[in-house]
């Protein structure tokens, strides 16, 4: 079994749910530079429900509750998203340039990580190899 799901798994696509599908595409798409790749328009031609995003060979899909649905509590409690990168300083200096205030660059577990909280709270991290000890915080004095 197992050899034949590796043979037939092509990619996954984190799927979240989002209470404001607006709020949403201004983090990732017009932050962070994710594409808009699928739509879906339910309601009006107008008004995103669900879609679709990619950048390089990474995607995630957003579906925006149907009013009344979200559930209470927070919603992004527990979930995590890491995307592996060539550059994740880059992702870094390239978010704070469009106006984001991600937690300073880590390294852990040998990879520089860049974290966001979404605007459902969801944790997005942004992560790349490196060889800075372990623990280490950037300077963008020392780290380029």
């Amino acid at each position: 079994m197992a050899g034949a799901l590796a043979e037939n798994l092509t990619q996954a696509v984190p799927f979240l749910h989002v209470c404001d599908m607006a709020a949403s595409l201004r983090f990732y798409r017009d932050s962070l530079g994710f594409e808009l790749k699928l739509v879906g328009t339910p309601d009006a031609p107008d008004h995103i429900r669900w879609c679709r995003l990619e950048a390089g060979g990474a995607a995630l899909m957003l579906q925006e509750y149907l009013p009344g649905r979200a559930p209470v509590g927070e919603l992004g409690s527990g979930v995590s998203v890491c995307f592996m990168c060539r550059d994740a300083l880059r992702v870094y200096r390239d978010a704070v340039a469009s106006g984001l205030s991600p937690r300073t660059p880590f390294v852990g577990n040998t990879l520089w990580v860049v974290s966001f909280h979404d605007p459902d709270g969801y944790k997005i991290d942004f992560e790349s190899p490196t060889d800075v000890p372990e623990d280490t915080e950037y300077d963008p004095n020392v780290h380029r």
